[in-house]
């Protein structure tokens, strides 16, 4: 089944603006993120400046901290960033570091406390999403950060956005919403999906991945038998999920995924063997022991949900900010050279001066949510 962090698609987002609204962007108060007490180079040499303007330096920790995010996020989706793209790579990461620099600037009080409200927001879905406190900080140890630190990057990025909203004054018509709404027909198809509550006795090792040993295995599979056995029996099946249940993800959530044929969504596509499980179930119906290269499950269909068009009342919400992130997208480059222009940006490092690109897509999240409302 599909395990990839949600959370990476956020992380990869840090310090880069308007990525996407993906619920986790990246933040820092008003000044330039402070550099982390840990980092071992920031230790042995001096924190050098890589750009500064009126009011604002970016710091060479600020800025290898911010790649090193996004180099670790692609490795934990399994993505690899060659290095012919890494020199691009970073001249856009500093772009996006100086955008948030230079609309934090403009940041009234006001802008701050609306930015750190949209921020506790997002915080508390990715906190849902992980399922438990210990989880998240697995997750986010394995794209080296905490949650100060994110928290702290994603502060910046919503207080950023929400200069950017009145500087700009972005307005969209519910005339305009329903005219996306009926020439885009496709984008609101729902497919078929499945919800479905699972027990998972792993076969990896959850810290390096490799596959347990024989013995191990076969233990887990006594077990895994045993379970089946007594949920058969009428066990009340969310506690067997969270007394033996080793997936992350879901254990503190009754073992809870909602999902749609791989042929269907892709980007949220399970291993073929747990869908085509899931699929076969009726509701309320276990399944036998299903072996994937996780390990040994078992699953319980909850509920199918049939296929059917998201009616406008329940997501005109989110095609007005779909909306709203279009017409931004084509004033920002306008009007972040006006910016640099009264700030008298300079980027002291020759390596990353500045290109001429759009705001970095950093995840395949953030791209679709750039595409359309999801």
């Amino acid at each position: 089944m599909n395990r990839t962090n949600r959370i990476a698609g956020c992380l990869i987002a840090a310090g880069i603006l308007y990525a996407g609204r993906a619920p986790a962007q990246t933040d820092s108060a008003t000044s330039p993120a402070t550099p982390r007490s840990s980092s071992r180079m920031s230790e042995l040499f001096p924190d050098s400046v890589v750009a500064k303007g009126k009011g604002f330096e970016i710091k060479r920790s600020q800025f290898d901290d911010t790649v090193t995010s996004i180099k670790a996020s692609a490795i934990a989706r399994g993505q690899n960033i060659l290095p012919e793209q890494m020199a691009m790579l970073e001249k856009q990461v500093l772009e996006n570091l100086v955008r948030i620099q230079l609309l934090l600037t403009k940041a009234t009080a006001e802008d701050k406390t609306k930015g750190k409200e949209t921020c506790d927001k997002r915080f508390e879905e990715i906190k849902s999403r992980a399922g438990s406190e210990d989880t998240l900080n697995r997750q986010l140890k394995s794209v080296g950060t905490t949650q100060d630190e994110l928290r702290a990057k994603m502060t910046d990025e919503c207080t950023a956005e929400v200069v950017l909203d009145h500087e700009l004054k972005v307005q969209v018509t519910d005339d305009e919403i329903k005219k996306f709404y009926e020439d885009n027909p496709a984008e609101f198809e729902q497919p078929e999906m499945v919800k479905i509550s699972h027990i998972l006795l792993a076969t990896k090792d959850p810290s390096t991945g490799t596959e347990l040993p024989e013995d191990k295995k076969a233990a887990k599979r006594r077990l895994v038998e045993d379970l089946l056995k007594r949920a058969k029996a009428g066990e009340d099946f969310e506690k067997l999920v969270k007394q033996y249940s080793e997936d992350p993800v879901t254990k503190d959530k009754g073992g809870e995924y909602t999902f749609a044929r791989a042929s269907a969504d892709p980007r949220r596509a399970m291993v073929k063997e747990f869908e085509d499980a899931a699929f076969r179930l009726k509701t309320n119906e276990l399944s036998e022991i299903v072996t994937t290269q996780y390990g040994f499950h078992i699953i319980k269909l909850l509920e199918k949900i049939p296929a059917h068009k998201t009616p406008l009342t329940e997501i005109s919400s989110k095609i007005k900010d779909h909306l709203k992130q279009v017409a931004i997208q084509k004033q920002l480059p306008d009007y972040i050279a006006r910016l640099k222009k009264d700030a008298n940006v300079e980027v002291l490092d020759d390596r990353l001066k500045p290109i001429e690109a759009p705001a970095l897509s950093s995840s395949p999240a953030a791209t679709d949510s750039a595409k359309k409302p999801q």
